[in-house]
């Protein structure tokens, strides 16, 4: 289960590189932030992503994170 504290570290600290991408199960993400990470874009693109998931609720990374792609398309609330 990913945790949304861990998913911010490794964005703040390890973003340039796509750390967090990876964590997240986004490799081909992860893949892209490395080979571009010498233009500075990647870890520009983290700081925001940083902001983004301090702003999210926990709900709602658990759902967009957490849950297996069968569960949402079941999912009758």
């Amino acid at each position: 289960m990913k945790n949304r504290s861990t998913a911010i570290l490794l964005a703040l600290f390890l973003g340039g590189l796509g750390i967090h991408k990876f964590y997240l199960n986004k490799p081909g993400l992860g893949i892209l932030y490395i080979l571009f990470v010498w233009t500075f874009i990647p870890g520009i693109i983290a700081f925001f992503e940083v902001i983004i998931f301090l702003c999210m609720s926990d709900e709602n990374f658990d759902l967009k994170y957490n849950m297996p792609i069968y569960n949402r398309i079941d999912r009758k609330d």
